[in-house]
């Protein structure tokens, strides 16, 4: 069980997760970052706005990565269809050969 004290956009509090402290200061770390960038990369000055943004950029990115892996994994199920598809071809192939030659 991880802690993490917090201390961003004049908010400070702690929190408690499954995680350990190490995962939690990465995660707080990459979330800093992220505020840190809306910070110089725009014109936004109100607190609860920027948090608002920096949840949208992770929303966005999280949201891109499940299209990336479903894309992969869309693609996997293809190959392996075809995949399959070849095999069964190639043993019925086999089998034809076999019972003509019992003949």
């Amino acid at each position: 069980m991880g802690r993490l004290q917090i201390d961003i956009l004049g908010t400070s509090f702690a929190v408690q997760a499954p995680e350990d402290d190490a995962y939690l200061n990465k995660l707080f770390s990459y979330y800093s970052d992220i505020i840190d960038t809306i910070k110089k990369t725009s014109k936004i000055k109100d607190n609860l706005e920027i948090s608002i943004m920096a949840g949208i950029t992770l929303v966005d990115e999280l949201y891109k990565e499940k299209q990336k892996n479903a894309s992969y994994s869309n693609a996997l199920n293809n190959t392996n269809d075809a995949e399959a598809n070849r095999l069964t071809a190639e043993m019925i192939s086999k089998i034809d050969k076999a019972l003509k030659n019992a003949d």
